[in-house]
């Protein structure tokens, strides 16, 4: 096995144990780099000397006995939303061309301080406005969508292309690529993680996450990240305890919400299954299924689209005006809708999002999590723009993404999408589980139980 292959925990412990060193283990993630990139396109940017410069300095302290902790060491993607003092942050568009960041954004100072390595800055749809990132090819399949908007960092984790990567979600934009790329994905709960020095698509909806191989993983990155920051007004005071789960794979006593409604509506049959099948996995491990309605249904995505594109426009409002020509034809469309939209029609959507918060408080005393698939379909050919149902039924294949991830955007709550399992083209199935505020603990305790009870996932067969 190669370094490069090695789960976040694993290749810490041989750090921990000095059976692998941070120079072999980056070396080993830059030549996966320059191996995969060329049929992935995951990367804007590829920040090799700096992290070779940045290993070595971590194999320092190694031998020093100075290990920061579990990610010292550790090579990282960041998407390229997310501010490293000196360096362009791009948001895959030319709007942004010549910008460089003067500060670290909170995150990156806080990874930087925890030991972890960056090794470059992977492409989102441009300015996070968007569920296929067109400019990567999807891990799995380079004919298929990488899935958005962090579809880069989803895509260099899958390939083995970085130990974990930080991506944002505003309507599903970690899950969306994580599930359609075979790994991890987690939104937190909403200002657990602060947003300082992160290029904005909407305030009241973006959230910042790992991207990670599995799910103990992510339990590792996660308190890196947490923790409240002044400049962020939306950051919670709350402190977060280190998540590494337990061990084994008991879920007794757990609550498992399978919904009746809503999250099983309109899904390919070998999404349903796929996640029908690890629901009922986890009752084996000891978890108590509890059917459960979905509330407010149909608000869901009029409230997700009312809230995200009138603030993703004021976000633009001087460049739209000055350099339209700039942005990609999609993004500029969304944009300019933005700007057509009535006032009264954000307040209304602000005040839906109070009645769905306050439902979704009394769903969540029903049950501990709620199960259900993370996307109605797996990665879709490149340019395809509908998917069909057998209802009669089509829908935008951005629609279909947003439409199962958009409730726990919409409310705050966290999120986490895991794989559990692939359709019948061999492309992966994610399911999420949705859980209490702060309930990171909760959600990240029964993905691991169910990740232990299946067998071991390997890195995307990328064709090389």
């Amino acid at each position: 096995m190669q370094p490069y292959e090695l789960s976040l925990a694993a290749a810490a412990d041989a750090i921990r144990a000095r059976r692998l060193s941070p120079v072999e283990l980056v070396d080993s993630v830059l030549d996966r780099i320059e191996e995969v990139e060329p049929h992935l396109r995951a990367y804007v940017s590829v920040t090799a000397e700096r992290a070779r410069r940045s290993a070595r300095s971590a194999e320092r302290e190694v031998v020093d006995g100075r290990i920061r902790g579990p990610l010292h060491g550790i090579p990282m993607g960041l998407k390229d939303l997310i501010d490293v003092a000196g360096m362009a942050t791009t948001a895959s568009s030319r709007v942004r061309s010549g910008h460089r960041a003067d500060a670290d954004s909170a995150v990156v100072a806080r990874l930087t301080a925890a030991g972890a390595v960056l090794v470059g800055k992977t492409h989102t749809h441009e300015f996070a406005y968007g569920l296929t990132t067109p400019q990567t090819h999807n891990a799995w399949d380079p004919s298929r969508v990488a899935g958005g908007s962090s579809g880069g960092s989803a895509v260099a984790v899958a390939a083995g292309a970085a130990g974990f990567a930080l991506g944002t979600d505003t309507g599903g934009s970690i899950r969306v690529p994580a599930a359609l790329n075979g790994i991890v994905g987690l939104k937190p709960t909403y200002g657990l993680v602060p947003r300082h020095g992160v290029t904005a698509l909407s305030w009241s909806l973006d959230h910042v996450g790992p991207l990670t191989r599995t799910v103990e993983d992510a339990a590792l990155v996660l308190p890196a990240l947490a923790g409240p920051d002044p400049r962020d007004p939306a950051s919670l005071s709350t402190p977060l305890a280190d998540q590494r789960p337990p061990g084994g794979t008991d879920l007794t006593g757990l609550r498992v919400g399978v919904p009746r409604n809503y999250f099983f509506d309109r899904v390919t049959p070998d999404v349903e299954t796929a996640v029908r099948r690890a629901i009922d996995r986890m009752a084996t491990l000891g978890a108590r299924l509890v059917d459960v309605d979905i509330p407010l249904t149909s608000y869901i995505q009029a409230t997700q689209w009312g809230l995200m594109v009138p603030e993703a426009t004021a976000n633009h409002e001087r460049t739209l005006r000055t350099v339209p020509d700039r942005y990609a034809d999609d993004v500029r469309v969304l944009l300019e809708a933005g700007a057509l939209l009535p006032a009264g029609d954000y307040l209304r959507a602000q005040r839906a999002r109070t009645l769905m918060r306050e439902a979704w408080t009394r769903l969540l005393d029903e049950a501990d999590v709620i199960a259900a698939p993370t996307v109605p379909v797996t990665a879709v050919p490149a340019g395809q723009e509908t998917v069909s149902w057998p209802d009669g039924t089509v829908e935008s294949v951005s629609d279909a993404y947003v439409r199962l991830c958009a409730p726990a955007n919409i409310t705050g709550v966290p999120s986490l999408s895991i794989p559990v399992g692939h359709d019948r083209a061999g492309m992966p199935i994610g399911m999420q589980l949705l859980g209490r505020p702060l309930g990171e603990p909760v959600l990240l305790r029964a993905g691991h139980a169910y990740e232990q009870s299946e067998p071991a996932r390997s890195l995307a067969p990328v064709p090389v």
